[in-house]
């Protein structure tokens, strides 16, 4: 039987955007430079991301298990499973049946909980979509929630303003309850700083700062995830990959600025991709 499983890779759930500079299309490039396999898994597919007036869409759901079932016949394995934004409870059921099938003693999966973000969901997550997500966290060894999601996803209050430590520590807790070893809460905002909190099962949790920098953009958290990722698989220790993933989006959204790209179009992270190891 033909060996397919000699390089290390990365099955990446998500959907399928042709402009604008997130989801797979940030993915692919991103895990290969840091020299790891990135196997895509398409759930939909977008001409250019919802961040624009219009848009073509084709929901994938339907094609997702003939699809992964190709994969079976391959004996693929993965070193990891990432998944971003899912749409619907019936693609989140595929993503933890994929995660029963792929994998191994070896695996690790990244679960980016796409739900929302500002203290409010998504248009398209109705309360049994989001209780559906939280069964899905469950299967994540590192979970990369953005501040409203943490909240989302443990029932908690969301509030403008400062968080105390103590207040982050507790979200992280109560994620790590959910099953995950690793969790990283992104987009803390503290006055002229951006923070995450970077929390390990067994460890004592840290608050990352970073200056703010212009305004938010499409697909910064799929440029994250998928540094996370790939250092994982790759074992690099997860304070360090935080930090590395950080200083990557920084440097992207400088030279963003710089080339007066709009928000709509992401980061230019092309011209840094040989930085990435």
């Amino acid at each position: 039987m033909i060996d397919h499983n000699r390089q290390k890779k990365i099955a990446v759930i998500n959907d399928i955007s042709g402009f604008g500079r997130c989801s797979i299309a940030v993915s692919m490039p991103i895990i290969s430079a840091m020299k790891v396999q990135c196997c895509p898994v398409p759930t939909s597919i977008f001409s250019n991301h919802t961040g624009f007036p219009e848009f073509f869409f084709d929901d994938y759901t339907e094609k997702m298990q003939e699809y992964i079932d190709n994969w079976k016949k391959l004996h693929l394995e993965f070193h990891g499973i990432q998944t971003g934004f899912l749409g619907s409870e019936r693609q989140i059921e595929i993503v933890k049946q994929f995660i029963e099938d792929f994998c191994t003693p070896h695996t690790v999966v990244i679960i980016d909980p796409v739900m929302g973000d500002h203290g409010k969901t998504y248009p398209t997550y109705t309360p049994e979509l989001c209780q559906s997500m939280k069964q899905l966290v469950a299967y994540a060894d590192i979970l990369t929630p953005n501040l409203t999601e943490a909240c989302i996803l443990t029932d908690t209050p969301f509030h403008e303003g400062h968080w105390t430590m103590k207040e982050l520590e507790q979200l992280a807790q109560q994620l790590a309850a959910q099953g995950p070893e690793k969790i990283v809460i992104t987009g803390v905002p503290q006055k002229k700083y951006v923070s995450n909190l970077v929390y390990e099962q067994g460890g004592t949790p840290k608050l990352l700062r970073t200056l703010r920098i212009g305004s938010e953009r499409s697909g910064t958290g799929d440029v994250f995830s998928s540094i996370v990722a790939a250092d994982a698989v790759n074992h690099v220790p997860f304070e360090e990959s935080v930090r590395k993933a950080s200083r990557f989006i920084k440097k992207c959204i400088l030279r963003s600025i710089e080339l007066g790209l709009p928000k709509t179009d992401g980061v230019c992270f092309e011209e840094f991709l040989t930085t990435l190891k």
